[in-house]
């Protein structure tokens, strides 16, 4: 009888063999091999990357001799798919090639409650790990056509804790202000505090004006402040029913999915209320499309 043990080594030896072979025949080419050469990794670790690599080569070669970022062949504007080395393996981040320097406008995203670390929140820092493929894939194509002045929805990104949804879309409203676009972030549950605390002023007009109008605009966390019908309807709802009317970008993070959070919304200190609830879920499907993220958590 054969051993299984035998069989899952025979499958492992067959997979290797494969993943050498592939990198073989992509070490022929001159960029792959000057690339391999600068990460100063052992062959058997490097060929576990060898698609990842060969798209970095792709790219380099669109850089050589490149005229300018209206000129840019890869798929992030601006930005090299590059490897770096971390604990003997490789890590993928994209990286921002001259021209993008050169022609990055000053951040002028308006940042309402929002972390140091979030204000500096760069695309090109962002970890490429397989559990953010669909929010990165969706992030390509979003820039590409909301550059192009397409019609195109915003994010509602749930998931876990700590697993880097705000620094994330941080990073991309801060790409849409380099681009021109007026942007602002914010996080939610304290701008509800500043808005309460501030009823009876003129600022607390003139921030909801702000917020409402922007070209791009980032909720964050939402979910987590304390629900009342005043949050819920006159600060919330006002928000998205203007940027509704007016197909504004608009983007979400929260621990909760959206069905989840309906049932959030629904409930207060004082009543149980699901249909003003729907009415506020409604909006916010209206103007995203909803992804999710499970990864580790990235603050421990």
């Amino acid at each position: 009888m054969i051993k299984a043990s035998s069989l899952n080594k025979k499958g492992r030896d067959t997979i290797e063999n494969e993943l050498r072979r592939e990198f073989i025949k992509s070490s022929s080419d001159e960029t792959f091999k000057k690339l391999c050469s600068r990460l100063k990794l052992d062959d058997k670790v490097l060929m576990k990357y060898t698609s990842k690599l060969e798209t970095t080569c792709t790219c380099l070669k669109n850089c050589s001799g490149c005229k300018g970022i209206d000129k840019c062949k890869n798929e992030i504007n601006g930005h090299v798919y590059y490897p770096k080395v971390v604990n003997g393996n490789l890590e993928f981040y994209y990286k921002p090639c001259k021209y993008f320097k050169e022609n990055t406008i000053k951040n002028t995203t308006t940042f309402f409650e929002t972390s140091k670390i979030l204000r500096n929140a760069s695309l090109s820092d962002i970890i490429l790990e397989k559990e953010r493929n669909q929010i990165l894939k969706y992030i390509k194509e979003f820039l590409k056509k909301k550059v192009n002045n397409e019609d195109v929805k915003g994010l509602y990104l749930n998931g876990s804790f700590g697993s880097g949804k705000s620094y994330i879309l941080s990073a991309l409203l801060n790409e849409l202000s380099n681009k021109g676009f007026r942007c602002v972030n914010v996080y939610y549950p304290l701008l509800l505090k500043r808005l309460k605390a501030s009823f009876n002023d003129y600022s607390y007009d003139e921030v909801l004006d702000e917020i409402m109008t922007s070209d791009v605009l980032l909720l964050d966390d939402i979910g987590a402040e304390n629900n009342s019908s005043w949050a819920r309807d006159d600060v919330l709802g006002t928000i998205l029913q203007y940027r509704m009317d007016n197909n504004l970008t608009t983007f979400f993070t929260s621990n909760f999915t959206i069905e989840e959070l309906e049932n959030v919304l629904a409930e207060t200190n004082k009543e149980r209320d699901e249909i003003k609830a729907r009415r506020i879920i409604e909006r916010i499907k209206y103007l995203t499309t909803e992804l999710t993220l499970i990864s580790e958590n990235k603050r421990k």
